[in-house]
C-alpha cells in the first residue's frame, strides 16, 4: 500500500504547474567534482556565469536548465560509461541535495517518491501509480514545447534506483525502466542493463517500476525527527516558488494550453490577483 494518498500527490504537483523557473542546488558542483567533471568547463559550454554554483538561490528557466544538463553530458560523457552512471557511483548519503535528503528521511520508497513528487525540483512532475505488482513513477515535463535532454531523463531514473539502494542497503532492481527513444550505443545499453538489472526500454515517459516488496522495504535512513525539523522550511520553499511565478507566466501557460501547445496539469490553486515580485532567472 502507498504511504501517502495519490490524490494528495497530484494536488502537490498541480501547485507548481505554472512555475517557470527552477532551482539549481550548490550540491551539484560537489557531485560533479567527485565524478571528475570540470564544472568550469560545464558552465562555459552552457554559456552560464562562472560563479553560478556559488550564488544563493539560483533559478533557471526550463530552456537554460536543459542547456546546463546538455553541457554536463558533453563534458562528462565517455563511451560505455554514461554520465548518469558516473554520478550514481559517487552518490552517497553524505551528498547534501534537497531531493536526496527529503527522500532519505522517508519510511520507504513509496513515502520517498511521494515527497519527491511534492517537493519537486526541476521542470518535471512525478506521477505515481500503485497496484498489487508495485509502484510506477513516471515523469511528465511541464513544458511539452521543449524536448528534455536524454541525460536528464536518465539521471532522474538512476537517482530513484540509487536512492532505493542507498536507503535500504539492498541491491534493488526495478521491474521496468525506460525513457523516450533512448537510442543508446551498444556499450551504453550494456552498461545501463548491468547497472539497473533490466534493459532500458523505449517508453512514452521516463518511467521506473519498483516491485511492491522493494517499494515497501523499510529505509534504514528513516529519520522522522529530522524530517519534522526541516519540513517547515521545505513548505516555505514551496510557497516561495508559487509566489515567484508571475502573472505573465500564468497567462502564458493558460494561452499555450488553450492553443494546444502545452498540456499543464489541472490546478486547484487560485491564481494571484496581483503580480508578485519575481527573482530574475539566470540567463546566458
Amino acid at each position: 500500500m502507498p504511504s501517502e494518498r495519490t490524490e494528495d500527490l497530484i494536488a502537490s504537483n498541480d501547485r507548481l504547474s505554472h512555475v517557470r523557473t527552477f532551482w539549481v542546488w550548490p550540491g551539484w558542483q560537489v557531485l560533479m567534482q567527485d565524478a571528475g567533471v570540470d564544472r568550469a568547463n560545464v558552465l562555459r559550454r552552457a554559456k552560464l556565469p562562472g560563479d553560478l554554483f556559488a550564488r544563493e538561490s539560483v533559478r533557471l528557466d526550463a530552456a537554460t536548465y536543459f542547456r546546463l544538463w546538455e553541457a554536463i553530458d558533453e563534458e562528462a560523457g565517455k563511451p560505455g560509461t554514461p554520465t548518469p552512471l558516473r554520478f550514481a557511483q559517487k552518490m552517497s548519503a553524505d551528498w547534501f541535495n534537497l531531493e536526496l535528503f527529503v527522500a532519505l528521511c522517508s519510511e520507504d520508497m513509496n513515502s520517498a517518491l511521494a515527497r519527491l513528487a511534492k517537493y519537486k525540483s526541476g521542470p518535471m512532475a512525478v506521477k505515481l501509480e500503485h497496484d498489487a505488482r508495485g509502484t510506477t513513477a513516471a515523469m511528465e515535463f511541464v513544458d511539452s514545447a521543449l524536448t528534455p535532454p536524454r541525460v536528464l531523463m536518465a539521471f532522474k531514473l538512476v537517482f530513484f534506483v540509487q536512492l532505493a539502494r542507498l536507503a535500504t542497503r539492498s541491491p534493488v532492481q526495478p521491474l521496468r525502466i525506460g525513457w523516450p527513444s533512448p537510442d543508446l550505443s551498444a556499450a551504453d545499453a550494456r552498461a545501463y542493463a548491468t547497472w539497473f538489472g533490466v534493459p532500458v526500454e523505449d517508453l512514452p515517459l521516463p518511467t521506473v517500476v519498483f516491485a511492491a516488496e522493494d517499494a515497501q522495504r523499510p529505509f534504514l535512513t528513516a529519520n522522522h525527527a529530522m524530517w519534522k525539523f526541516f519540513e517547515p522550511a521545505l513548505r516555505q520553499r514551496l510557497d516561495d516558488l508559487e509566489k515567484h511565478a508571475s502573472t505573465v507566466d500564468r497567462l502564458r501557460s493558460a494561452l499555450l494550453s488553450a492553443t494546444g501547445v502545452i498540456r499543464p496539469l489541472q490546478s486547484r490553486h487560485k491564481p494571484a490577483t496581483r503580480r508578485p515580485a519575481m527573482r530574475t532567472p539566470v540567463s546566458a
